[in-house]
């Protein structure tokens, strides 16, 4: 397979947020004519501080990202199809081996020139890491420098490879960015934006990259914040602080002007995880009363305020492919194997979430008061994510309530199947061991992308919600708030681009702010 040889331009992103100053009074001044760069800067709140330094090897790397600071080998089209960044083409020249041509005329942010050498380096500092980066978990990748392209080698066939490295978590740094055991991502990156500076779990600075391989950025630079308080978000798009504002909590949607906040469907599910390994939920007939128990439209009408899509599968609209291709014979009849719900009388469970997602507490309320109503007695266990996760793993709860992301790092979701409801699954709520889910989900994973793909992993969804291990209760959406300077901010169901080389400020724009 050989990708197209068109040039592709970089939406890199750039977040920025200057949320604690107080404004002296409204925005003035001229803004940038649109196509023209300026000197204009963004600001954006964003909602989660880094958590590992900025260590491109975590999380954090889709700040990096969404910073359009550091970019990687390839990027995903809507489609989740993989196009050309760093990389201009590639081909499988063998089953477990693939060849990629890297860019030409690229500097990373400390001058250095971008070669197959360094591709290499990060590659394979990524591949040693511990615990080695998620998209790479089971995948042996091993990378070589030929010439002025890179060949990579997985220990199986791996038909997902090229949408891998899409990974923020791949991201391509300059030979110095590597010292000792730490990774650093300032000045060291390929994008329109360099990253000149970070104050812990403050804020970062981030000025115009003019000697970007892709074109010149219309922003002079980014100003970032970390405001992981929800109504404080809100607040600086309610008065003008923030110019970009991530994830707007729902229930403060209604003091913010409509005009400033935009809807993006999430490749996010939140889900009931059924223990079937011990306890109540062992049997397929009680976890089939749970699931018939779950009313989705008032969880989404009293929680989200109707921001929300409600969930048919695992998988939801953020995934375009999804939509009307489970009105199929065969899905249904993959679901027809679910038990028939039983019946329940005073049946204790305990039901566990946390409180690091705002709604995830209001959500348990209810599924508690929907579930006692078909005759469970819950008692509910709601902690911070960091000291439940462990307790949550080891299956300590007969039902837990999680937000999940569905596509994880390559754009598709087989990997988050595995993670969570194979024998070897690493993220296993459920504890689910079952082998027609496990020999669906290796199907998926083995066959190529495209068509054929699509219709094994939703044969794959179809068998997991045959077990009843799991209730998807609905699809979430991230409210991301603009004020009227903003252009052409990216709105990206991946949470992978924010601020691109296009983003741009009209400074001449008024109405934000009162004053």
């Amino acid at each position: 397979m050989t990708a197209p040889r068109r040039s592709l331009r970089i939406a890199a992103v750039a977040l920025t947020a200057l949320l604690l100053p107080a404004l002296s009074g409204c925005f003035a001044g001229g803004g940038a004519a649109p196509g023209a760069a300026s000197d204009e800067r963004v600001s954006v709140a964003m909602l989660q501080p880094p958590r590992s330094g900025l260590s491109p090897l975590s999380d954090d790397a889709f700040k990096l990202s969404r910073w359009s600071t550091a970019e990687t080998l390839v990027v995903l089209d809507d489609d989740a199809v993989a196009q050309p960044a760093l990389a201009t083409a590639w081909t499988q020249t063998a089953d477990t081996t693939w060849r990629f041509e890297i860019r030409d005329g690229v500097r990373f942010h400390d001058g250095t020139a971008l070669t197959a050498d360094a591709v290499v380096g990060s590659l394979q500092r990524a591949a040693a890491a511990s615990p080695v980066p998620r998209i790479l978990k089971g995948v042996g990748l091993q990378a070589r420098a030929d010439g002025n392209a890179v060949i990579v080698t997985t220990a199986d066939v791996d038909p997902l490879l090229p949408q891998r490295l899409s990974s923020p978590q791949l991201s391509i740094l300059a030979p110095s960015a590597y010292t000792g055991d730490t990774v650093s991502p300032i000045g060291t990156g390929t994008g329109p934006f360099r990253l000149v500076a970070v104050d812990g779990i403050t804020g970062a600075t981030l000025d115009r990259f003019d000697g970007y391989w892709g074109g010149r950025a219309k922003l002079a630079g980014i100003d970032v914040s970390f405001v992981p308080d929800g109504t404080a978000r809100a607040a600086a798009l309610r008065t003008g602080t923030a110019d970009i504002v991530e994830a707007v909590p729902a229930g403060q949607v209604a003091t913010v002007d409509p005009e400033l906040v935009h809807e993006v469907p999430m490749p996010r599910t939140n889900t009931l995880y059924l223990n079937t390994a011990k306890g109540p939920f062992v049997d397929p007939a009680v976890r089939a009363a749970a699931r018939a128990a779950i009313d989705r439209a008032a969880i989404i009408a009293s929680v989200y305020e109707g921001r929300a899509d409600e969930a048919r599968g695992l998988l939801g609209p953020a995934l375009a492919w999804t939509v009307g291709a489970r009105d199929t014979t065969a899905y249904e009849a993959l679901l027809s194997s679910r038990a028939t719900p039983g019946t329940v009388d005073a049946v204790p469970i305990t039901l566990g979430t946390f409180t690091d997602r705002a709604e995830l507490p209001e959500v348990a309320v209810l599924v508690e008061q929907q579930l006692e109503a078909a005759g469970f007695v819950v008692t509910q266990d709601v902690r911070e994510y960091q000291f439940i996760e462990a307790d949550a793993l080891a299956g300590a709860f007969d039902a837990f309530i999680l937000s999940r992301a569905t596509v994880l790092d390559s754009g598709d979701p087989v990997a988050s199947f595995a993670s969570d409801f194979s024998c070897g699954g690493g993220f296993s709520l459920s504890q689910l061991c079952d082998t027609e889910v496990d020999a669906a989900i290796s199907t998926a994973s083995r066959t190529a992308p495209g068509v054929e793909r699509q219709r094994a992993i939703l044969a794959a969804e179809a068998r997991i919600l045959a077990t009843d291990a799991a209730v998807p209760m609905l699809h979430e959406r991230v409210v991301q708030g603009e004020s009227r300077r903003v252009r052409d901010a990216a709105r990206d169901p991946r949470e992978r681009t924010l601020v691109t080389i296009d983003t741009w400020i009209d400074a001449a724009a008024t109405g934000d702010v009162q004053g």
